[in-house]
């Protein structure tokens, strides 16, 4: 909801319509020849081919570390989603690594795993975007729609829980739960707003 995958196909759509030299919905724009535009983004199965969800992102995953140039634009949201949280974050930082080192290709990365935002932090030319919750006193709160550099470490998950209407005693829980996994083992208070090195370049990750 924060508007990730929006700004990962505007992107692509304004990449096209600069490669046909078609007007471009900006002042001004830098984007470069591209011989090919990748996307991995949205979920779906296909069980006519007993393909589950997560083995269409990871068949669509290997088309694009196979076949991306270094002149390809890709964009990449939620990979590793469909497994394990471990699993899922050792994917997700192999398809960075591949598209860094192997593909050396512009892409733009959107990822609620922040572990992933810290363990790429080294990569030459890496930056990380993200947005952020505007709240009111009243506690009513919105999205702003406006990418700033860094990581948003709260995806604000019980907040659209609770603006779905989940029961309010299912919130509660979710709280309670929440804060134990942040207290983590032995009752530490994890960080929520660590700093992560920011660097321009051709690869950018986005993590809400």
């Amino acid at each position: 909801m924060a508007g990730k995958s929006t700004y990962l196909r505007q992107n692509a759509l304004i990449t096209i319509l600069a490669q046909t030299g078609c007007f471009v919905p900006a002042d001004y724009a830098a984007i470069g020849l591209v011989d090919k535009i990748f996307s991995r983004v949205g979920s779906a199965d296909n069980l006519y081919q007993d393909q589950s969800t997560f083995m269409v992102e990871m068949l669509e995953t290997a088309e694009i570390l196979k076949q991306a140039t270094p002149r390809s634009f890709v964009i990449m949201d939620e990979v590793g989603r469909g497994t394990t949280p471990e699993d899922g974050i050792a994917v997700g930082y192999a398809a960075l690594h591949h598209l860094q080192y192997v593909n050396q290709c512009r892409t733009l990365f959107a990822t609620h795993f922040h572990a992933l935002a810290d363990m790429t932090r080294d990569f030459e030319g890496l930056g990380c975007f993200c947005t952020d919750v505007a709240e009111e006193a009243d506690g009513t709160w919105a999205y702003v729609h406006r990418l700033r550099r860094g990581v948003n470490r709260e995806s604000h998950a019980l907040k659209v829980a609770r603006l779905a209407g989940m029961p309010e005693s299912a919130i509660a829980v979710a709280g309670e739960v929440l804060a134990d996994l942040q207290r983590g083992p032995g009752g530490a208070s994890r960080s929520t707003s660590a700093p992560v090195e920011n660097r321009e370049g051709r690869l950018r990750a986005a993590a809400g």
